[in-house]
């Protein structure tokens, strides 16, 4: 499979879901894939702003996709700028 399948299949996993979950219910979310190949994954998505990873108090990492959003003025903090209509 290629890294860039692995990625989406990831995303749209973490998409349906809609919920911030653990790591390991990232892995139970694509069972095709191996906990290595998820790992890189989110890891990847992390960095390009389109999950947010956080540690939760019991020290567990939680995972939850960002919405994709269509609408050209929405302005994204992400991303570092704004997009006006034109």
């Amino acid at each position: 499979m290629r890294v860039s399948a692995i990625i989406d299949r990831v995303y749209h996993a973490l998409e349906e879901f809609g919920a911030s979950c653990s790591m390991e219910e990232v892995v139970g979310l694509c069972p095709d894939l191996t906990w290595n190949q998820v790992y890189l994954a989110i890891d990847y998505l992390n960095k390009t702003g389109k999950v947010r990873v956080t540690l939760d108090p019991d020290r567990t990492y939680s995972v939850q996709a960002y919405p994709v959003t269509t609408d050209p003025s929405h302005v994204s903090s992400r991303q570092g700028h704004v997009q006006t209509p034109a």
